[in-house]
């Protein structure tokens, strides 16, 4: 028998050895724990912060008419749902707000999920197969990234934007089915996708294009219907995938498409299939939602000129906002450590901004990503802008 414990594999060890590193090189996560609604003013450990990290853009995750729907809703469906979608779990709920939603982003059917990472993976994986070719950009969504993975098709990726690498890509492929993979506002910076010319290539290239609106759902185009309306598009080759729990202000994910689409991912999208519904009164504030989006032209426009006001706040800064006219603002600092640094000391003056690492982001672009809401003022914007003026000071 062994006595000498350090010749005997220790278990976890090396699941240590790996949180060690990832901490030396500041790329080590926490959590923080909320003890207040979703607000521009929240409380942590008892302390009251201004806070620039959350998707709530619209302002409505703390809606009071929200609320009062979700109480409505639960009245009437109950809590959950029970069972999946295809068992027993479909309610009138669902069914009224993907009847809602696919009239709202001007598709012919709609389909919930539970989560915009469930979507992605139900559509790819049900679409697309060994055989099949998936384009996609190179600072898609984890979400897109580990759908096309799981897919087993052929991925190729394109530069940020790349669409001259892209149309190569396409034309190369013998692939009989091909679907192009892309955020509509890229979750980290802010940009949005040239989609006029994306979709040419599409059809051109006889390609799907998967368009995932998390960020522009509720903020851009008319009446806030997205990247879609934003461009002033349709087409049939276009799967529409929405989020509900940032804009929306509550919880889930949609796609919108064509009625073939939609019957393919309820017989074949295992991320559909094989999870309990989400709880039904959910849908019953989501068609809340959606009210308050299309007649809230007023916080789409408040968000713009804080977007403005932001800019002009930090142009004296050292560190440069990536171009992006979106309500996310990245703050870009390079090193993992300066990022973690300065949204630190930020938080010592009480403002709350997230520093995001890789691998989120690639490596050599730590930044702070600030994202806006309706429910800030011009106020918070100013005070954000003259707490990072004094770090960059203090620095110095």
């Amino acid at each position: 028998m062994l006595n000498d414990s350090d010749s005997i594999h220790q278990p976890g060890e090396d699941l240590r050895e790996y949180l060690r590193s990832r901490e030396n090189r500041s790329l080590y996560r926490y959590r923080l724990t909320l003890e207040s609604p979703q607000a521009p003013r929240v409380t942590v450990n008892g302390r009251e912060y201004l806070a620039f990290c959350s998707n709530d853009y619209l302002g409505l995750a703390n809606h009071p008419e929200l609320i009062a729907a979700v109480c409505e809703g639960a009245a009437q469906y109950g809590v959950g749902a029970g069972a999946s979608h295809l068992v027993n779990g479909h309610s009138r709920a669902h069914h009224l707000l993907e009847e809602a939603l696919a009239s709202f982003t001007r598709h012919p059917r709609a389909l919930l999920f539970s989560t915009g990472y469930m979507a992605n993976a139900g559509v790819v994986t049900a679409l697309t197969g060994r055989g099949d070719a998936i384009f996609a950009d190179k600072l898609n969504h984890a979400s897109l990234n580990d759908a096309a993975l799981l897919s087993h098709a052929r991925l190729s990726r394109y530069p940020h934007l790349g669409l001259a690498v892209l149309e190569r890509q396409l034309a190369a492929s013998q692939a009989k089915r091909k679907l192009v993979l892309s955020d509509a506002v890229f979750s980290m910076d802010g940009d949005i996708v040239p989609l006029p010319k994306l979709l040419e290539l599409c059809e051109r290239y006889d390609a799907w294009l998967l368009l995932d609106d998390a960020h522009g759902f509720g903020v851009l185009g008319d009446q806030g219907r997205g990247s879609l309306a934003h461009f002033n598009i349709s087409s049939p080759r276009i799967i529409y995938i929405g989020t509900l729990g940032k804009a929306a202000g509550v919880f889930g994910a949609f796609v919108a498409a064509q009625g073939e689409i939609i019957e393919m991912l309820i017989q074949c999208g295992r991320s559909y299939i094989y999870t309990t519904a989400t709880p039904p009164f959910l849908s019953h504030a989501l068609l809340k939602s959606l009210e308050l989006i299309g007649s809230g032209a007023w916080r789409r426009e408040k968000l713009a000129r804080l977007t403005g006001l932001l800019k002009q706040e930090c142009r004296s800064l050292p560190w440069k906002l990536l171009p992006s006219d979106t309500p996310i603002q990245p703050l870009v600092m390079g090193e993992n450590a300066k990022a973690l640094q300065v949204s630190e000391a930020l938080r010592q003056k009480g403002i709350l901004v997230t520093a995001i690492r890789p691998p989120t982001v690639p490596q050599g672009t730590a930044r702070l990503r600030i994202s806006l809401s309706s429910s800030h003022d011009i106020e918070d914007v100013v005070q954000l802008g003259a707490a990072l003026r004094e770090i960059d000071r203090d620095r110095g």
